[in-house]
């Protein structure tokens, strides 16, 4: 065995662990009206398949990963540390856009969901102002109007 085949196991290691880090916030998103609905499953899968260019498959099964892994709130912040430290800043909003995606799949936006993303987007350290203009960008992609917009709280605690 060389070095190469080493580095190419780290690498692919390095990238299934964000994919499965990416997946599992994707999941609690989803679980956090209770359940996983069938317009939510099928959003993550669309989201994993075009954001790491996998197969229907592929992204199944890292969906059915994700799922046995996720844990709730005490394991947000060691996937969250995984994408802070290998996204670059324009990947960790794409992912705060793949959180909105997921909760406003059902159409509506859920307190708790508002929540998870308040706090997600605080862990990745993207600004509020980042966060509240990708939300704006999946509203208008999916044509949700500006009904649905989240109160501010005036809490700024993560």
């Amino acid at each position: 065995m060389d070095d190469g085949d080493a580095g190419q196991r780290a690498g692919r290691r390095s990238r299934d662990e964000v994919q499965l880090a990416a997946a599992t916030l994707l999941v609690e998103a989803a679980r956090m009206d209770d359940e996983i609905g069938g317009p939510e499953r099928k959003r993550i899968l669309s989201l994993l398949e075009g954001r790491f260019s996998l197969t229907e498959t592929e992204a199944v099964d890292l969906l059915e990963a994700a799922e046995t892994v996720s844990d709730g709130p005490a394991q947000w912040h060691r996937f969250t540390s995984t994408l802070k430290d290998r996204f670059s800043d324009e990947e960790r909003i794409q992912m705060i856009e793949m959180l909105w995606e997921v909760v406003y799949a059902d159409g509506e936006l859920h307190d708790l969901e508002a929540s998870l993303l308040r706090r997600v987007g605080g862990l990745l350290y993207v600004s509020d102002r980042d966060r509240g203009a990708a939300r704006m960008r999946v509203l208008d992609r999916l044509g949700i109007s500006d009904s649905t917009i989240e109160a501010p709280t005036g809490d700024t605690s993560i």
